[in-house]
């Protein structure tokens, strides 16, 4: 007889309705320009085989991925033709699997572009770089790609979140690398791009983080809605007196008779020790249970005190809101997405 695996105390609830408005917000925001959408990094933690499909009913025609692997996990279910490798073909077998299915590299180097030339060439995107100095061709090597058949010129911002002079300045490197490679679409603006206006959205956009509920700058607070809600089971209640101590190292001392309640949550599942003492579960309506002493590995404890009918078994929601959250504890909305760990069943 098969048993069926028992259920995990985490989940992850994801809002598809809250995607597909997020990707067709930012496609509009793009004006004249397509929205494409970056699901590198499993869809920033989501799960690219559930986010994939998902935007592709919602309109979106370009996916950007990291990884060949990444690629190959999404073949079957998005027409490889749109699929972007970003990172390039860094060896034979890279282009091998390429020229096999379709997937496009997006060439960084001149010795990425020698590599793709050598095995007969065909659609590759090319990155150039305007001063991030990371992944991308110098602007003055771009002549030495003549002859390749190349449909987007990329570029990437690097202080797109921020009112930097930086930003235009990769703005008027890109537009003349524009002219100097013939290519047939170009794309600057990852989701803070797009808020940045039309002089930075080219032909295609490339979102990330806005499709998935983050909020990359003011400007797309008021229209890009929550997408995730990590949900964890409580494993145990207690009674504690006053003057017990909590958790690792002792760091909350029990003022009072208190009742507590252990979660299977902990900086193994993504959830850092940096919400020690300041992170906030909360209960169906909305109630507050806030977190006591230091967070560990697999477990988290928070304060029941206020809410007597909870018991082992009830699932309590995380208040794991992005830009709030990124602000409390110092990490970047972009950890707080991909650090969610694969112990959380994702559903939605």
């Amino acid at each position: 007889m098969t048993v069926a695996p028992p259920a995990t105390p985490l989940r992850l609830t994801i809002d598809g309705e809250a995607l597909a408005h997020n990707w067709q917000t930012l496609d509009a925001l793009s004006g004249a320009a397509k929205a494409g959408a970056a699901v590198k990094a499993d869809a920033y933690g989501l799960g690219a085989r559930r986010v994939a499909p998902l935007l592709a009913r919602a309109g979106c025609a370009d996916f950007f991925v990291a990884h060949w692997a990444e690629a190959a996990d999404l073949v079957d279910l998005i027409d490889p033709r749109r699929i972007a490798v970003l990172h390039g073909p860094l060896t034979d077998a890279d282009v091998a699997f390429a020229k096999a299915t379709g997937v496009r590299p997006v060439l960084n180097s001149l010795d990425q572009a020698r590599r793709w030339r050598e095995a007969g060439g065909g659609l590759c995107d090319v990155m150039v770089d305007t001063g991030m100095n990371r992944l991308g061709l110098a602007a003055g090597d771009l002549g030495q790609l003549a002859g390749l058949e190349v449909d987007v010129l990329h570029s990437h911002l690097a202080s797109g979140d921020e009112d930097s002079a930086l930003n235009a300045l990769q703005l008027q490197r890109w537009q003349a690398s524009r002219g100097t490679l013939p290519h047939r679409r170009a794309a600057l603006a990852n989701s803070a791009g797009i808020a940045l206006g039309a002089a930075y959205h080219g032909d295609l956009t490339r979102p990330g983080l806005a499709l998935y509920g983050g909020i990359a700058r003011a400007e797309l607070a008021d229209v890009i809605r929550p997408v995730v809600q990590p949900q964890v089971a409580l494993l145990q209640v207690r009674q504690v007196a006053a003057g017990d101590t909590i958790g690792y190292n002792a760091t909350f001392t029990a003022p009072g008779p208190m009742r507590l309640g252990t979660v299977a949550l902990g900086y193994a599942d993504g959830y850092l020790r940096c919400w020690s003492g300041q992170g906030m579960l909360r209960t169906g309506d909305g109630g507050e249970l806030p977190v006591l002493g230091r967070v560990s590995m697999d477990l988290t404890i928070v304060d029941l005190t206020h809410v007597p009918h909870l018991t082992e078994g009830d699932w309590l929601n995380v208040d794991y809101d992005l830009p709030r959250a990124a602000a409390q504890t110092g990490l970047s909305q972009y950890e707080l997405l991909t650090g969610l760990g694969n112990r959380f069943a994702r559903a939605g």
